[in-house]
């Protein structure tokens, strides 16, 4: 957007600048005026000589000096740091809500999930399972159902109840980076570090299938909104779209100096938006293949991204500790947020979009409020005139540039420092349970009890303990049951069989070289006999 639709969408976002943020001071070292636009409190020659004529002619004292007048305070856009949740002792990697905004999971290093319960009073519920670092969370799109990803290999879907029932997914021989619902929850895809793409079903519980295309790890992998496509990216630098009906790849974007660490696609599914390694964040429109805008606005690597429900803002997350809220519909960064005590690992909007949460290497969680979208879009729709169609429904990013748009560090944005706007930086972390075999939990600081639902209250739970045999015979799936066995003992079970199976597979690539090896050596033989037959010969 230029001219005069860039400044009517500026002054729209920010309606506040240029005049005094309460506790910053003013932006401009201008004193206020008044509504003549003359200084506060000064007006002008034949406005005074009025006046006096009027009292006198009234035989009434002298008018008195107008008082200065109160500009209206601007309006809360900035967003705005509720609270922060500690209760990882690792970095934390996924963050996520459910449909209602009234849960929030997260998962860290440490190997755990948490589940904090936003509405007051707040309470949160620790899942243990994994025995290895949890790398990604994701609840599914009716909130019943968790999945997540962990470095020990595996994929686990969860119901967040008393009993914290899982079920193990296993088919992957490496640490398993990223972990996604389709858009019916019917699906769940993972990306991992053995360069696989897998797809499992959530009722059944096995294995569909796998793509297979990556010449490196894998990063991330998602579905589409219809579910149609899956977007993945990895350290081969590439960025691929596969088709999940005929399970072939049907595009790569490979324009990346770096490689991409994160991708999503935007609430329509008509662009695809990626985090870089070199500290950019592109935005391609995937019919058009087209490179839409690219924005270098950290200072350090890119982890990960989210969409507002609108389309119209993405959030980044980087590694020089900042979060960033860039306005793709006027292609500007329009926000710094600060809070964190190192890189930032993870984050995501809540899905309507009234608040967003991150988390990073300094294993806190903070929950903002997103105060910025309170523009009236379809007023905006009027005067977007750069727009050449609309599509049903339609949608602000459906732009076909003459040239990518570049944005660089200059960019300046609001800075928003937490420390300064939120003066309640005491108020305690809500009380952890640990979620065990027993119907209650209990802490022992307070000896209060709480209860979860039950899971038989919904179908996907019961249909989450149902089970199948992988269709390729290495997928290995169960569903554990509450047993008398201690976790710690059942942790060591877990880790010894992972690693049982990455000893299989590294006894069967050995004895592959070796076959290989073998076949070599005997035809090496064979050359020296014909060589030594012809000297003979000779």
């Amino acid at each position: 957007m230029g001219g005069w639709g860039s400044a009517l969408l500026a002054r729209r976002m920010n309606p506040g600048l240029g005049r005094p943020r309460p506790g910053r001071g003013a932006l401009t070292g201008r004193s206020p005026r008044s509504a003549h636009g003359l200084p506060a409190g000064k007006g002008s020659a034949p406005a005074a000589k009025t006046a006096g004529r009027r009292a006198a002619a009234g035989g009434c004292h002298p008018a008195p000096r107008a008082a200065r007048p109160r500009l209206p305070p601007p309006p809360v856009e900035d967003p705005v740091l509720i609270r922060r949740f500690r209760g990882h002792t690792a970095a934390v990697t996924g963050v996520a809500f459910d449909a209602n905004a009234a849960e929030l999971v997260t998962c860290s290093a440490d190997s755990l999930l948490i589940l904090w319960k936003l509405r007051t009073p707040c309470s949160a519920y620790r899942f243990s399972g994994h025995a290895e670092a949890v790398t990604s969370v994701e609840f599914s799109p009716d909130g019943r159902v968790l999945a997540s990803a962990s470095q020990d290999h595996t994929v686990r879907l969860w119901i967040p109840c008393i009993y914290g029932e899982s079920s193990v997914l296993k088919g992957h021989t490496a640490p398993v980076r990223s972990v996604s619902f389709s858009h019916d929850g019917y699906s769940v895809v993972s990306a991992s570090n053995d360069k696989l793409i897998k797809i499992w079903s959530v009722c059944s519980q096995r294995l569909l299938f796998t793509l297979f295309q990556h010449t490196g790890w894998v990063c991330c992998a998602k579905f589409s909104p219809d579910g149609r496509i899956i977007a993945s990216c990895g350290e081969d630098k590439s960025i691929k779209l596969w088709d999940t009906r005929n399970k072939i790849c049907i595009n790569t974007f490979s324009d990346y100096e770096g490689f991409p660490t994160f991708v999503d696609f935007n609430p329509s599914g008509t662009c695809i938006a990626s985090a870089g390694s070199n500290n950019t964040v592109k935005l391609w429109d995937i019919r058009t293949n087209k490179l839409l805008q690219h924005f270098k606005v950290h200072r350090a690597g890119v982890n990960c991204i989210s969409f507002h429900p609108s389309g119209n803002y993405l959030i980044t997350a980087s590694s020089d500790g900042t979060l960033k809220i860039l306005d793709l519909l006027g292609e500007r960064l329009i926000y710094t947020l600060h809070g964190h005590k190192g890189p930032v690992l993870c984050v995501a909007f809540s899905k309507g979009g009234e608040s967003f949460a991150s988390g990073g290497v300094d294993a806190q969680v903070l929950l903002w409020k997103t105060n910025f979208d309170t523009l009236d879009y379809e007023e905006v729709l009027k005067h977007n005139f750069r727009r050449t169609h609309i599509d049903d429904p339609p949608h602000l990013l459906d732009v076909y540039p003459r040239s990518c748009h570049f944005h660089d560090e200059t960019i300046t944005s609001v800075e928003v420092d937490p420390t300064f706007d939120v003066p309640d930086m005491q108020t305690p972390d809500p009380v952890i349970f640990d979620i065990r075999t027993s119907s209650y939990m209990s802490t022992p600081s307070d000896g209060r009890s709480e209860e979860l639902p039950s899971p038989c209250d919904s179908p996907s739970a019961r249909s989450s303990k149902r089970k199948a045999e992988n269709e390729s015979g290495s997928a290995v799936l169960s569903v554990e049951q509450p047993r008398g066995i201690p976790s710690s003992v059942d942790w060591a079970l877990d880790h010894i069989v992972g690693q049982l199976e990455m000893l299989t597979v590294t006894i069967s690539v050995l004895e592959e070289r070796l076959t290989c090896t073998e076949d070599k050596l005997k035809e090496c033989i064979k050359d020296q006999q014909k060589i030594l037959l012809k000297g003979k010969q000779n």
